[in-house]
């Protein structure tokens, strides 16, 4: 059974709750707390291992649209990050998570080199590397009730529009869910295998009465657009 989180870039509407509830969860155990300094300052800093990025999203003759996406860790069935990392510190778990041992990273920067979807900051303070964990202090907490063994982010969405689970279960609620929204792994000719899946935006009306508008589907102008954004330039 594969755990991980399936976004919806249709209901994201860019509120950052998601990036909030996961430092705050996050800065709840010493041991996984996250820098911050000078929020609104010269020169601000501090890392993060959620954020949302805006953009104007212009195509063929529909109506210009913002699309939020949210930029994570997708915890890869064949992540690069883990074999160039030369002090183990980067692994993947028997459960599939891909995790930092911050007690064993020395802070080189390898892994964020590796990783093409930019998932991983360096702590400026701590000098270590940080990125989603998934929370899984909190998935696995069987103290806590069912309904809140869920990532801090997708407990904080507004909108419902960050999910948790098996989307390859399709039998499962979010298994067709992703189905029928044509769910897609970002960038998948790196051969990373991420497990986490983006689900488009629904198609909005062209422009002129009568047309029909260009879905967005995996494969076309969305997934173009998202290849691009995410590969190297």
């Amino acid at each position: 059974m594969s755990r991980t989180l399936v976004i919806d870039l249709d209901s994201c509407t860019g509120c950052h709750a998601c990036t909030i509830a996961c430092k705050g969860w996050q800065n709840a155990n010493e041991d996984t707390r996250l820098p911050d300094a000078e929020a609104y300052g010269a020169a601000p800093f501090g890392a993060f291992l959620n954020r949302v990025h805006s953009y104007e999203v212009i195509a063929d003759d529909t109506p210009a649209r913002l699309i939020h996406y949210p930029r994570t860790c997708v915890h890869c069935e064949n992540p690069p990050c883990v074999p160039v990392c030369p002090t183990g510190a980067s692994h993947q778990t028997a459960d599939g998570l891909v995790q930092i041992d911050a007690k064993r990273c020395m802070g080189c920067g390898l892994c964020a080199w590796a990783c093409p979807y930019g998932a991983r900051e360096l702590d400026p303070v701590a000098g270590v590397m940080r990125k989603c964990t998934l929370c899984a202090n909190r998935i696995d907490d069987p103290a806590r009730p069912a309904e809140d063994r869920i990532p801090a982010c997708v407990r904080a969405c507004p909108t419902g529009a960050r999910h948790f689970g098996d989307p390859t279960d399709a039998e499962s609620p979010l298994g067709r869910l992703v189905a029928a929204r044509g769910g897609f792994a970002p960038m998948p000719e790196f051969g990373t295998k991420p497990t986490s899946r983006y689900l488009p935006p629904r198609p909005k009306d062209r422009l002129g009465a009568g047309a029909v508008p260009t879905p967005l589907v995996p494969g076309g102008g969305l997934q173009v657009w998202l290849d691009k954004l995410l590969g190297r330039g």
